[in-house]
This record gives C-alpha cells, sequence and structure tokens, in this order.
C-alpha cells in the first residue's frame, strides 16, 4: 500500500500553528519564535516528514508569485480585474496565485494563510475589511499588499479603486432627475461594497424626500436571481417605476422578467445596473448601467504592487472614476 504523504497542513494541525508558520519555519527557522520552532521540529521528527524541494511552498528558487483573493468565481466583474492583474504580472515574470473565498470571512483567513504559505511576493484583496485574524495574518506577512475595487485608507496597504457610495448616489440621483418616484434598490451578497451602494441610493432618495425599497436575496448574484427577484418585487411591491442593481447580472435578469410579463421598458420601469459588463450592451433592450474601471484598477495596484516589491515608493491609493452609460433602459427627458 503506497504511504500517505504528509502535508504542511498535518504538521501545522500536529504542531498547533497555521501553515504559513510551518512554512516559514521551513524556508527560515531563525523568523520563528523559539518554542513554537522546537515544538514544529518535533512532530517533523516524530512523524518522518521530508520537506520536498520541488514543492514551491517551501523553496525560495521557484517563480515568483502574487496572490489573489476573489470573492467568487461566478462573479464575472471579476474577468477583467483579472485580466488587468495579469497584464502586469506575466509582462514581469511573475505568476498569479488565484483562490476564492464565496464571500466567507472564516475562509478568507483560510485562503489568506494558504496563499501566504506559498511565500508570495505581495498579496492583492478585493474586499477591504477583514475579520481579527485575517488583519493578524496580513499584518505579520511583511509582503506588499493592495486591497482594490473599493475605497480603504489600511496604513502601508495599497488602495487602488472607486468610490461605490457616490457611483450608487449619482445612479439614483439620475433616476430621480428623470422623473422617477418609486426606486427598488435589489442588491445580493450585502457585502461591502454592495452597502455602499446601497447607502449611496438611499441618500439620494432621502434627499429628494422618497422612500427606498431595498430587495436583497443574500446569494451569490447571476440572471436567474435577478428574473425571480423582479417575479417577487412585481407581485409585492406597487407603483415601481425604477430598479437599481448592484450589478448587471442582476439587471439582466429583471429585463427578462419585465419582457415575459410584458412591462414597457423604459416607458413603465427604468432599468439601471452595475459594472457595464459586455453582456449588458448586447441585450435588447441595451441596458443602461455605472461602468467601473476593473482592468484599469487591477493593472494599477500590481504595478504599484511589484514596485514596492523591488524597493520602490509608490502612491498608496489611487481613486478612479466611474461613468454613467445610458443605454435603452434609461428614460430620456
Amino acid at each position: 500500500m503506497k504511504k500517505q504523504r504528509i502535508t504542511l497542513n498535518d504538521i501545522a494541525v500536529l504542531a498547533g500553528v497555521t501553515k504559513m508558520t510551518v512554512s516559514r519555519f521551513l524556508r527560515t527557522p531563525g523568523k520563528v519564535k523559539t518554542d513554537t520552532a522546537e515544538r514544529i521540529a518535533s512532530v517533523i521528527e516524530e512523524v518522518g516528514f521530508e520537506p520536498d524541494s520541488d514543492n514551491p511552498q517551501i523553496t525560495s528558487q521557484s517563480i515568483p508569485r502574487v496572490g489573489v483573493l476573489i470573492p467568487s468565481f461566478n462573479n464575472q466583474i471579476f474577468s477583467e480585474l483579472l485580466a488587468g492583474i495579469e497584464a502586469v504580472t506575466e509582462a514581469q515574470g511573475y505568476q498569479t496565485l488565484v483562490v476564492t473565498y464565496d464571500y466567507s470571512s472564516q475562509k478568507e483567513e483560510e485562503q489568506i494563510a494558504a496563499l501566504l504559505a506559498f511565500n508570495i511576493k505581495a498579496l492583492i484583496l478585493t474586499d477591504t475589511a477583514h475579520s481579527l485574524r485575517a488583519e493578524k495574518y496580513l499584518q505579520a506577512a511583511k509582503i506588499p499588499i493592495a486591497e482594490v475595487m473599493g475605497i480603504a485608507t489600511q496604513p502601508d496597504r495599497i488602495n487602488v479603486g472607486f468610490d461605490n457610495f457616490r457611483a450608487g448616489y449619482e445612479a439614483t440621483q439620475a433616476l430621480i432627475e428623470a422623473g422617477r418616484k418609486h426606486i427598488a434598490y435589489f442588491g445580493s451578497m450585502s457585502d461591502l461594497r454592495d452597502q455602499q451602494r446601497y447607502q449611496g441610493y438611499c441618500d439620494a432618495l432621502n434627499a429628494a424626500g422618497l422612500s427606498t425599497t431595498h430587495v436583497s436575496p443574500k446569494k451569490v448574484s447571476s440572471i436567474e436571481t435577478g428574473t425571480m427577484m423582479m417575479q417577487e418585487a412585481l407581485l409585492n411591491v406597487p407603483n415601481l417605476d425604477a430598479i437599481f442593481c448592484t450589478n448587471d447580472d442582476l439587471a439582466i435578469g429583471v429585463l427578462r422578467a419585465c419582457q415575459a410579463a410584458c412591462i414597457d421598458i423604459p416607458q413603465r420601469i427604468a432599468i439601471v445596473g452595475f459594472h457595464g459588463l459586455e453582456i449588458g450592451q448586447i441585450t435588447t433592450p441595451r441596458l443602461t448601467s455605472v461602468v467601473t474601471p476593473r482592468y484599469e484598477v487591477g493593472k494599477q495596484a500590481t504595478e504599484l504592487l511589484l514596485q514596492r516589491v523591488q524597493g520602490h515608493e509608490t502612491a498608496s491609493q489611487v481613486i478612479l472614476k466611474t461613468h454613467f452609460l445610458i443605454g435603452d433602459t434609461f428614460p430620456l427627458s
């Protein structure tokens, strides 16, 4: 029978430490506390663990890597972000390690630890709020870190993103100025970016003396989810004359539900999405959306990170602009 291979995770569990700590001990034992190092060494001796010199987790000779965390592989908005990241990493001889955490703070902790165990040179995070344990991992990592897709002010980290609150406010204001008074907000996972867009929506309606309506399934968005949300809203929310969606997937689903119900768009109900995905621009009618600079976010964040890896000082924050793209689902005055 083939002997089961002992892994770094096995050593970590037996020693009561993280896999990141085991990896650090194997690479640079002098950087691990004495009592922790002795515990790890004892476990390694007991189980007969032999490090694999070809394992990129424990060798400093492997191709340099940049770690990237995204909340979901099912969310289309991150494909352009990754394209921007890889345009830079590939040109400069780096590889990217991309993992997902399914909008779970606990899984984000685990994935941060796993990426750091690979001796990555830099890390890109698509969230700006993290658990206490995740923050401890990040602060102990001593590598350049970027938080993208929103606005953050964490010391010593790079931030490249756009103002989700302002974009949400301006999109809602545009609907109000077009004469719409019963505007619903369709959210998804209620992550920080979604919450900021919703707050912008609320502030714009409150300033106009109008009431808010929030519909959120607390699940990963999709066209099918948007269709379901709109079908329920048509039954339960009276007088709807506009829908502002947290992304284009939901907005296209809303459009499908309206077409199935023979609702005139935008005469009766206007629809605004978010991110300006290509699929929204080839639908009939063409979707109105807030276009976000996702490729440029990924590109600029990675350029700054790799400059810091090379020891250069860089800007700490770059805020890029969004723009409102008027399509056929928006009422013209």
